[in-house]
């Protein structure tokens, strides 16, 4: 089945009425299982991870009718059976827009159980509110520019050929940053752009081969999450690397962003939970 196969009943690509009273159908869940499948992903997971979303578009009522409004984000394990598709996330979230809540702890409460049904999973929610909006903080991701090396190609459709790794010399722990991830939505054609982080220890990988590689990704079409786990899994089987670790921010859509993060090793440390200057 192909994804417009499988989102064929979705709201997304379709002209849209958007409801104003809190209804929980309009969440629209895709199975993880054939995405993993068309990257060869069977049985046991070669990964663990977590998929941050942040929605900036959210506003409903106070019990006396005056509007509220915040930045909600959440996460959800990697190992959750499903996804939820953004623009059903936008419906389900727009339809507070009319509807009164006495208190924020009751929306998050309300939020928490129906994504959790959606996903199949725990998620955590939380909300930033006005009073807190100072405190973000534009940041970039940590790590050594592939962007600088001056490099040409004409390969725009996935290459894992690409990718290289010297085995020869000793390990070396390396942090990548490219931003110049783009794919495009595997339903409506439209383009997703993300900066991308590796974190890896192991054989040097190529870095000029590796801008190439994330640069022939230009015209694949899949979710945000199945594209960062195509980047994990090529980098894994063609570098060898002992510890790989990829995240990637994109930046929005539908006032939504979403920010999937893909690891085999414990750092210690959680992935970077920044805005950076395109999201």
């Amino acid at each position: 089945m192909t994804p417009a196969d499988s989102m064929k009943n979705s709201p997304l690509g379709k002209t849209t009425e958007y409801p104003t009273q809190y209804d929980p159908s309009l969440l629209y869940a895709i199975e993880r299982i054939p995405m993993r499948e068309k990257l060869g992903i069977s049985g046991s997971l070669p990964f663990f991870g977590l998929d941050f979303w942040n929605a900036y578009e959210l506003s409903w009522l106070n019990l006396r009718g005056k509007p509220q409004v915040a930045i909600m984000s959440f996460n959800v394990s990697a190992d959750s059976p499903r996804i939820v598709e953004s623009k059903s996330l936008k419906l389900y979230l727009n339809s507070f827009s009319q509807t009164r809540m006495d208190e924020t702890a009751d929306l998050i409460d309300i939020v928490r159980n129906d994504l959790g049904n959606a996903f199949g999973s725990p998620v955590q929610v939380s909300l930033k509110l006005p009073s807190d909006f100072m405190e973000t903080e534009i940041r970039e991701l940590d790590g050594l520019l592939l962007d600088r090396l001056d490099i040409g190609t004409d390969i725009y459709s996935p290459d894992p050929s690409l990718l290289r790794s010297n085995r020869k010399e000793a390990p070396v722990e390396e942090t990548l940053v490219s931003h110049l991830l783009k794919t495009n939505c595997p339903v409506t054609g439209q383009p997703d752009w993300a900066s991308l982080q590796i974190h890896y220890v192991g054989p040097q990988i190529d870095q000029e081969g590796l801008l190439k590689y994330i640069i022939s990704l230009r015209s694949s079409s899949e979710f945000h999450e199945q594209c960062v786990e195509r980047i994990f899994l090529d980098i894994l089987k063609s570098c060898k690397p002992q510890n790989l670790t990829v995240y990637a921010r994109y930046t929005r859509r539908g006032g939504i962003d979403i920010n999937p993060w893909r690891s085999n090793f414990t750092s210690g440390k959680r992935p970077q939970l920044i805005r950076t200057s395109r999201q």
